[in-house]
């Protein structure tokens, strides 16, 4: 998971909070299928070079949210059923239309202008052919 988590210490943002929504992505992508273990606190600790009461966190703020569920023994795995997960993509789809709104209009973009950049950038993916 290592080689498709990565955090940035110099961000603003938490470093847990970039493991937590790291998770969430790769789960709302299908990389983390439901039943798949995660790896171990201090394994993902030692890898992303972080404090393991970092990644202890993120983790059980995943396990409240019930994306994550720890089996004493056995270890951390992906929660869920293929509801939930659909409803985990649309939260994340809805947090990044709402960044990028606010991107946009902080930079005094009209609507109109900020749709249509949108949709200049979705048409560069399927023109290289990486949207789904």
């Amino acid at each position: 998971m290592r080689a498709i988590l990565q955090v940035d210490p110099a961000s603003a943002v938490p470093i847990w909070k970039q493991i937590e929504e790291g998770v969430r992505r790769l789960v709302a992508a299908g990389a983390l299928a439901p039943g798949t273990a995660v790896p171990s606190v201090r394994d993902l600790a030692r890898d992303l070079q972080v404090n393991p009461a970092t990644v202890a966190k993120a983790y059980q703020r995943l396990v409240e949210a019930g994306l994550l569920s720890m089996r004493r023994g056995e270890g951390t795995f992906v929660q869920g059923d293929t509801a939930s997960l659909g409803q985990e993509r649309r939260m994340l789809l809805a947090q990044g239309a709402s960044k990028y709104a606010e991107v946009s209009r902080s930079l005094g973009f009209p609507r109109p202008e900020a749709t249509a950049a949108l949709e200049g950038a979705w048409m560069e993916l399927e023109r290289k052919g990486e949207a789904r």
